[in-house]
């Protein structure tokens, strides 16, 4: 069922389309499946030249919002702000303290960004990751009055680089705050309680019908471990690489295929070659989601032997994990973060296998009872598919995202409409507030 929907909901991200990030596109797909009117706003132009052929079902024309380099090159921006915005003026002195502690380029993003919303009839802003998407929300809605809400992953939230204070503004500032696990609405609702009932877990969604369930097969010999991700430490693959050497010295026959890259590239190849894992482990390099599918389809498991980074940084809930799970691929997961809601025991029934984070001894154990003929593959895929229907439907996602903007919408303001166009020249300055700040 569509759910009617009468503004316009503006996303913005640092780049789009990237690569990595195909959950984004997913939610975006979900939400025009459901009638919504979406524009994206990116920060910055693509700079991968591979793209997942999903994109193209993607109806949302794209801006990329203009980063001037020079200041001189900021100021037709303010005035093109100035001659569209109504009382632009007296919203920008009164943001000026903020904006002060801002890079100038972000700051001239943000007054773009207000502008194309007044513009285009934006009616809510919703950014992914709270860092620059989140701040550039922040500035337009701040300069507009159009709501924005944001999704807090992982790298946004735990990496050590992460400036805690300025998350907890952005969360306060928020009309509200999405956050992808239980895991991380906890931590945020310690880390910002004034704002914690307008934080909300929302899963990130699956398109269910592009992964079909199918039972597992019988174990193949060699026995095939499938592992997908960007190769950075917070993945764990130098822990299954690990756990595969000992495998393969008590005798055990695998085939073990890696997709994704990374910085770490180079060093995990040299430690298969050191291993003398050459036969063993391949290192695919980055796949499109399709071919993704595809080395699901040929596993006898998945692993996601994920760990918390030196700095910090951790994985939220693997994207695809829940694609593993819902095409009935056998999985193994560390308990980090969001992974134990996925993994384990659910309702009675077992999922996947659950190992500690950086135990290598764990994932040894766990790769050989998934390749155990008395361990039951079936009842484990039947029972994960489950519980992918019931909470990671992306019909679902976008149901829940469309409610908390529509709640926005009702409470804001009418948005401010533009009156005149955008294209004038630094010379158009005329009202007072302003050019006081400007001088």
């Amino acid at each position: 069922m569509q759910l009617s929907n009468e503004g316009r909901v503006g996303y913005v991200l640092k780049i789009y389309p990237r690569f990595s990030e195909t959950f984004i596109v997913t939610e975006i797909l979900a939400r025009e499946a459901a009638g919504e009117d979406l524009e994206i706003f990116s920060l910055r132009p693509p700079v991968d030249p591979r793209f997942h052929p999903e994109l193209a079902r993607v109806k949302a024309p794209v801006t990329y919002v203009a980063r001037p380099q020079k200041l001189s090159e900021g100021w037709p921006i303010i005035a093109a702000a100035h001659n569209v915005i109504p009382n632009f003026a007296q919203r920008f002195a009164a943001l000026l303290p903020d904006l002060a502690e801002c890079e100038a380029s972000e700051v001239h993003q943000g007054v773009e960004l207000a502008t194309r919303v007044t513009e285009r009839g934006i009616t809510h802003l919703h950014a992914h990751f709270g860092s620059i998407a989140a701040r550039t929300a922040r500035i337009a809605s701040a300069l507009t009055g159009v709501p924005f809400s944001f999704t807090a992953h992982a790298k946004d939230i735990y990496h050590e680089q992460v400036d805690q204070a300025e998350l907890i503004r952005l969360i306060q500032a928020a009309h509200h705050t999405v956050t992808v696990s239980d895991f991380n609405y906890r931590y945020l609702s310690t880390l910002a309680p004034a704002a914690s009932g307008r934080l909300h877990r929302v899963y990130n969604g699956l398109e269910l019908s592009r992964f079909h369930f199918r039972e597992p097969a019988p174990v193949h010999m060699p026995f095939r471990i499938a592992a997908v991700g960007r190769l950075v430490e917070k993945k764990g693959f130098s822990l299954l690489i690990d756990a595969v050497a000992a495998l393969v010295r008590s005798g055990v026959q695998v085939d073990v295929r890696i997709a994704g890259g990374g910085e770490l590239a180079d060093s995990l190849a040299d430690r298969v070659r050191l291993l003398g894992l050459s036969d063993q482990i391949h290192l695919l390099g980055p796949r499109t989601q399709s071919e993704v599918i595809e080395l699901l389809r040929w596993a006898d498991v998945f692993a996601a032997p994920c760990i918390i980074g030196a700095d910090g940084n951790a994985d939220g809930l693997p994207t695809v994990l829940l694609e593993a799970m819902a095409m009935g691929v056998v999985c193994i997961g560390s308990d980090v973060t969001g992974i134990p809601e996925v993994l384990g025991g659910m309702d009675g029934a077992a999922t996947g296998l659950l190992v500690r984070a950086g135990n290598v001894e764990d994932l040894i154990l766990a790769l050989r009872t998934t390749a155990s003929d008395s361990f039951d593959r079936t009842a484990t895929a039947l029972a994960a598919r489950s519980l992918i229907e019931r909470c990671f439907d992306s019909r679902s996602q976008s149901a829940q995202l469309q409610r908390l903007c529509g709640t926005a919408a009702a409470e804001a303001d009418p948005p401010v409409r533009a009156e005149h166009p955008s294209s004038v020249s630094s010379s158009s300055f005329t009202s007072p507030e302003l050019e006081a700040v400007v001088r």
